[in-house]
């Protein structure tokens, strides 16, 4: 998957939540815990499957799902890696099964936006993204040429849907050996270059609520009205929450061929949050029969900033003793 991007243009978007990609299942519980200041704040609303033209999940719906991809298992789904050791800068067959309830390899799936399964890998801290679709063999183990460019934890996303299930985003954490220096997360930005191409990002993240997103894409100055068909859309949205990487996967409303959305040079989505804090996201799309990435940092909601005319708080005092061990 390049790591460049642009996008396509499109007039309506698709309400969409935290919860899963391609679909959003209701979480069981994170592999890792996030802390417990950010539990209250996992709750987020999924995305209806017939939602469209300004539809967008209810806040009821926000309280009965939580934010997908933290989660190894889910209703009764299993991810599970098979490939142990990766090198930096070295291609690797990364092969993993998703087990079911019965505890064996699931071989049946649904064909979603043009494949069975899609696998997304980012770094930790996101400076890498990947968007790759595995093959899977007759005994369900799936592989995939998999290129980790530096040392480092990374996180795996399979999203999914079984045959006759929910749809699933389940992540699993990897490790590539080496050397390891994270890099800052990159700055609030609202134009990515790639290519030869711009994209501008149009709107706000507000917590809690529907935000409106619109990705214009334009190259050598001109904007990009012929964008075409990839993954049965002009564009694709992954957005991943920078402490825990919590993960949405945006479609837009509409369809190529279908009369109404035109191939650029616009694409417009419906996004919510489930909390404050910075997002990644990642925007796909394919022009001259090429797959580029364009990427975003964006803050959510309002943050406390001490200025100098601000008071410092004043510190509790202190519950340990001599020792340094709490009494």
């Amino acid at each position: 998957m390049n790591t460049a991007v642009k996008l396509g243009s499109y007039v309506l978007g698709l309400a969409v939540v935290f919860g899963g990609a391609l679909g959003v299942g209701k979480a069981v519980g994170p592999v890792a815990t996030p802390p417990a200041e950010d539990h209250a704040a996992m709750a987020a609303p999924t995305a209806s499957a017939s939602a469209g033209h300004g539809e967008h999940a209810t806040q009821q719906q926000a309280k009965d799902n939580t934010a997908g991809g933290l989660q190894v298992s889910e209703n009764g789904y299993t991810l599970n890696p098979l490939t142990t050791t990766i090198k930096p800068g070295e291609p690797a067959d990364f092969r993993f099964a998703v087990t079911g309830p019965d505890g064996k390899p699931v071989t049946d799936y649904q064909v979603e936006h043009d494949k069975k399964l899609h696998l997304i890998v980012a770094s930790r801290d996101l400076k890498t993204f990947q968007h790759v679709h595995p093959e899977m063999a007759p005994d369900g183990v799936w592989s995939v040429k998999l290129t980790l460019p530096d040392a480092g934890p990374y996180r795996a996303f399979a999203d999914f849907a079984p045959t006759g299930g929910d749809a699933l985003t389940l992540g699993t954490d990897l490790t590539v050996a080496g050397d390891y220096r994270p890099e800052a997360l990159p700055a609030q930005s609202r134009t990515a270059a790639v290519d030869g191409y711009e994209v501008t990002l149009d709107g706000d993240l507000a917590p809690g609520q529907s935000s409106r997103l619109t990705l214009k894409v334009s190259k050598d100055g001109e904007p990009v009205t012929d964008l075409q068909p990839y993954l049965g859309a002009y564009g694709h949205l992954v957005a991943l929450r920078a402490r825990d990487l919590a993960y949405l996967h945006v479609h837009p409303d509409g369809e190529p061929g279908d009369g109404k959305t035109k191939p650029g040079p616009e694409i417009v989505f419906y996004a919510e949050v489930p909390s404050t804090g910075d997002y990644r996201l990642f925007l796909d799309f394919q022009h001259e029969g090429e797959v580029r990435t364009a990427d975003f940092t964006l803050g959510a909601g309002e943050r406390p900033r001490f200025t100098a005319s601000t008071p410092t708080p004043t510190p509790e005092p202190s519950k340990h003793g001599d020792d340094g061990h709490s009494h």
